[in-house]
């Protein structure tokens, strides 16, 4: 099927627990698998390795991942500025409207754009715009915990990924290869 006459998605994966930034990696698997081209942007992600970043470099040149994030915000080691953090966030917005702009995806994932929106370094109107900008056959996946109510309403998929058991409740930490 031509993607022009595709109906594009708006999905998001959202919640407390993990998993969404792998649904996010399944679901561009899949369409490299359809020979689609896909752009990964990691919003928040940024100071860290994880293992994604040499594990899409196989699928080239059918996926570009781009991170554009300082590290998390406010939370683990962070010891950036605000400025630093809500620059970061205003550079991937851009990227992600050029990207879209660009004609040149089947699917674009913007990881962590939630938390962009929940810690208030974007405004869920430009979000919006981004979903508005897209055309129609654009398949677009938005993660992150917090997604707020009026991005829930306007996809077309929404799963919350829900933490019942976690490893680091039995005191083992983040695993090379399962969490990053």
């Amino acid at each position: 099927m031509p993607r022009e006459s595709r109906r594009g998605l708006v999905i998001v994966y959202t919640g407390g627990g993990k998993g969404k930034t792998s649904a996010a990696l399944g679901a561009l698997v899949r369409a490299v698998g359809y020979d689609w081209t896909v752009c990964m942007i990691q919003f928040i992600k940024g100071s860290w390795y994880y293992g994604e970043l040499d594990g899409v470099k196989r699928l080239a040149p059918n996926v570009e991942l781009i991170q554009t994030g300082e590290g998390f915000y406010k939370i683990m080691d962070d010891k950036l500025p605000e400025a630093a953090h809500r620059q970061a966030a205003q550079a991937g917005l851009e990227l992600a409207r050029e990207k879209i702009a660009s004609n040149r995806y089947d699917l674009i994932i913007l990881d962590e754009i939630n938390n962009t929106l929940q810690t208030q370094l974007l405004s869920l109107a430009d979000v919006m715009a981004l979903l508005d900008a897209r055309p129609p056959w654009l398949h677009l996946i938005l993660t992150g915990r917090g997604a707020p109510p009026e991005l829930i309403e306007r996809a077309d998929l929404v799963t919350e990924m829900r933490e019942v058991k976690h490893p680091y409740q039995q005191g083992l930490f983040a695993q090379k290869g399962i969490d990053f």
